[in-house]
C-alpha cells in the first residue's frame, strides 16, 4: 500500500488511515486497495492518501442526527467505563464505520481476572446502553438481538460466572459446559435470576460511573458526533484533562 500512495504525508498523519481501517482484515484492505488502484487508473492518475482515506470513509453508514447522536452517547458511553474501570485499554471510538458504531479495546491482562474484573467488564460492556437510558430514557435495538450483541456478551459472562468459573453460591464446584448451560438458563428459572442479578449489578456500576462523570461522557459524545471517529489517545486526552480540571 505504501509503494503505491504518495510518500509525502509523516508517520503521524497516517492515523486516520490506521483508525479507519480498524475492524477490517488484511485481505479486506488488499481489495480495497486493489479496487481504488482500478478506478485511478482508469482516471489515468497514481495513488494519493486521500484516495484511501476516501475510500475507507464511503464504507461509513448513512445516518441521521438523531441516529448518529444516539450512537456517539452509547459509543461514548463504552468507551469511558472501559476507561475508569480499567479493564481495558480503548484504540479507537467510531460511529457508521462498522454498523452503527464500535469500540475498539485491547484487555488489560495486568489485571486479576476475579469476579470484581467480571462484573467490570460486564459493566463496560453495558455501559452503551445505560447512557442511552440515561440521557434518552430509552434504548435502540442494537444493544440485543444478535450473538455478538452487547447484551448477548454480558448475558454468557453472567452465565459463566454461574456455570462455569466458579464465581456462583450456589453449587460453586460444577461446571456445565456452555451449550447445556444455555439451555439450562433458558428452563431453571432460579439459575435466570442469579444471572439476571449479576447483569443489574454490573449495570449499576456502569450507571454510577456515568452519572459522576456525566459532563465529561456528554463531552465524548459530542465530540465523537462531530469527527466521526477517534484515537485512545485523544479518548484519554479528554480524560486526564478532565482530572486535571476537578483536581
Amino acid at each position: 500500500m505504501t509503494e503505491a500512495a504518495d510518500h509525502s504525508r509523516s508517520p503521524g498523519s497516517l492515523r486516520p488511515l490506521a483508525l479507519l481501517a480498524l475492524g477490517r482484515t488484511g485481505a479486506d484492505i488488499e481489495r480495497l486497495v486493489r479496487e481504488v488502484r482500478s478506478k485511478l487508473r482508469r482516471e489515468g492518475r497514481a495513488m494519493v492518501w486521500d484516495d484511501l482515506e476516501t475510500a475507507l470513509r464511503d464504507g461509513q453508514a448513512a445516518m441521521s442526527d438523531d441516529l448518529r447522536r444516539r450512537a456517539s452517547v452509547h459509543e461514548a458511553g463504552h468507551a469511558l467505563v472501559y476507561t475508569l474501570t480499567g479493564i481495558a485499554e480503548v484504540q479507537a471510538a467510531s460511529i457508521g464505520l462498522h454498523g452503527l458504531g464500535m469500540v475498539a479495546t485491547v484487555a488489560n491482562d495486568c489485571l486479576p481476572q476475579n469476579e470484581t474484573w467480571l462484573t467490570n467488564a460486564m459493566a463496560a460492556i453495558l455501559a452503551g446502553r445505560t447512557a442511552e437510558l440515561l440521557l434518552f430514557g430509552e434504548t435502540l435495538a442494537g444493544a440485543g438481538g444478535a450473538d455478538e450483541s452487547d447484551l448477548a456478551r454480558a448475558t454468557d459472562m453472567a452465565l459463566a460466572a454461574e456455570t462455569r468459573l466458579g464465581f456462583s453460591r450456589h453449587q460453586p464446584l460444577l461446571y456445565r459446559p456452555p451449550t447445556a448451560a444455555m439451555n439450562e438458563l433458558a428452563l431453571d428459572r432460579d439459575l435466570a435470576e442469579r444471572v439476571h442479578a449479576r447483569l443489574l449489578a454490573a449495570e449499576a456500576i456502569a450507571r454510577q460511573l456515568l452519572e459522576e462523570h456525566r459532563n465529561l461522557h456528554r463531552e465524548i459524545a459530542t465530540r465523537l458526533s462531530a469527527v466521526g471517529i477517534m484515537s485512545g489517545d485523544e479518548l484519554r486526552e479528554i480524560i486526564n484533562a478532565a482530572k486535571c480540571e476537578a483536581g
